[in-house]
């Protein structure tokens, strides 16, 4: 397997990318990169490190998403994800979140280029595994013409190894977190003018992108696209990133082979003292479109979430689950 494709890649999302959610994602598709949520600087420099970052070895190719913005802070917590193993660092310049803007990062970050491109540098210098960049078109009331260029440029010359934009504005003033993922209007022919812009710099789309067939277009002007909430909702598109992007044979034929392949995982999480729950939250499009899909989703969110529930709970959910696969959604 080629680690280093960028083709396509599952997008850092907050309280959903965590460890079980990307080892059944990993069971859906060899090839794509996947990506932690994002974690803060200060979180791993002074919190329980294993608990963060542990990860299971079926994850690789898998990043390691940073928020922050003290370069120095931002070198030693790369070097503390290089050290436990994952393949990449990611900078998020991206996030809108109050929370985020307080802590001076995330999206905004979009205003200091020359900060972030400091940060950039200092992991460069600290790590020898790949930097790179997650941003916006811009925020607020700046001209993504000259933003996102601003952005790129710098961090380009610091060393970064690739860039992931997200085609959409955040506006921290105004917007809720949740707003800014639906109302700032995609632009997808500006990220494509950045890539033209920088040929030698992988770029990789995000935003709005509900399918494979959709990635395939965006494939034809940038060089990667990531799949955000289409993935985590509806993951069974998944099972068609393999064949349809690399030409290889999914890992397995349907939704129930993936399950079945996950238990021995969930059996070795339940005896570390993981709820069942934890790691069905994430299950709930897995039938999307297919007879029985309802049933399921309640058998889980009713019989999951009980003490010692074990493998049994899902194993009779999927019972409830007709054969057929799900129907194909025009992306």
């Amino acid at each position: 397997m080629n680690s280093l494709s960028r083709k396509l890649s599952v997008a850092p999302m907050m309280d959903w990318t965590d460890r079980h959610c990307r080892v059944f994602h990993r069971l859906l598709t060899r090839r794509s990169r996947l990506y932690t949520e994002m974690l803060t600087t200060g979180a791993i420099l002074h919190g329980d490190r294993v608990r963060l970052l542990g990860f299971d070895a079926s994850e690789h190719p898998v990043a390691l998403q940073l928020g922050g913005s003290d370069p120095r802070d931002l070198a030693t917590a790369a070097t503390v994800g290089e050290d436990f193993g994952y393949d990449e660092i990611n900078l998020n310049v991206g996030c809108p979140s109050d929370r985020v803007k307080d802590g001076r990062f995330g999206a905004c970050l979009m205003a200091e280029p020359a900060l972030v491109a400091d940060g950039v540098a200092a992991m460069k210098r600290a790590v020898k595994i790949p930097v790179t960049v997650k941003c916006r078109i811009g925020i607020d009331d700046q001209d993504p013409e000259t933003a996102l260029d601003a952005l790129a440029r710098a961090v380009v010359a610091a060393g970064a190894d690739a860039l992931i934009v997200h085609a959409r504005k955040a506006w921290l003033n105004g917007l809720s977190p949740k707003q800014n993922r639906d109302i700032p209007p995609l632009n997808y022919d500006r990220v494509y003018r950045l890539k033209a812009a920088l040929p030698d710099v992988p770029v990789i789309i995000n935003g709005g992108i509900a399918g494979i067939a959709e990635a395939r277009r965006h494939l034809d002007q940038v060089d990667g696209v990531m799949l955000g909430r289409a993935a985590y909702q509806e993951p069974w598109r998944l099972l068609d990133v393999d064949p349809e992007l690399f030409g290889e044979a999914a890992p397995h034929a349907g939704m129930k082979d993936v399950f079945q392949a996950m238990f021995p995982y969930i059996d070795d999480q339940l005896a570390r003292g993981v709820r069942l729950h934890a790691i069905t939250r994430h299950f709930v499009g897995a039938f999307h479109g297919v007879p029985g899909a309802r049933a399921f989703r309640r058998h889980l969110a009713e019989n999951a979430v009980r003490p010692g529930a074990g493998v049994n709970v899902l194993n009779d959910a999927m019972a409830l689950v007709g054969d057929r696969a799900a129907a194909p959604i025009a992306a």
